[in-house]
């Protein structure tokens, strides 16, 4: 499974796009970057790709009226979440602000979720 890097510009704009609130944390994955609320995801970037997660209406809302993308590994892309459509990468025609309002759709959605709990961490083994 090939694990795509972001460009510096890919991240910078995933940036942009995350809303600033409080509890919001961004942090790297797997050399790409995730934003999560309460221990959740709802917005992550695989290479180029920013992906969300939303309720079922509104991804399907998404998926009818815009040319999404699989988020993830195309072998195997994440369940639940959309990547958004590639042509908004490009500079111009208020795509930034578009991308802005459904990865904030994405916080608010996911922010009602139970907060992820900690996993526990595993014994140390004795030597």
């Amino acid at each position: 499974m090939e694990m795509p890097k972001p460009s510096e510009e890919d991240k910078e704009r995933f940036r942009q796009a995350v809303p600033e609130r409080p509890d919001v944390v961004v942090k790297p994955m797997f050399g790409n970057l995730g934003a999560f609320v309460n221990g959740n995801m709802f917005a992550g970037l695989f290479g180029p790709v920013i992906g969300i997660k939303l309720a079922d209406d509104d991804r399907a809302l998404l998926d009818s009226s815009e040319r999404t993308v699989p988020f993830g590994p195309v072998e195997r892309p994440m369940a639940g979440y959309v990547g958004l459509p590639e042509v908004w990468n490009e500079e111009g025609d208020g795509d930034e602000a578009r991308a802005r309002a459904w990865v904030t759709k994405a916080y608010e959605y996911v922010s009602t979720l139970p907060p992820k709990e900690p996993k526990a961490k595993a014994p140390k083994a004795k030597k």
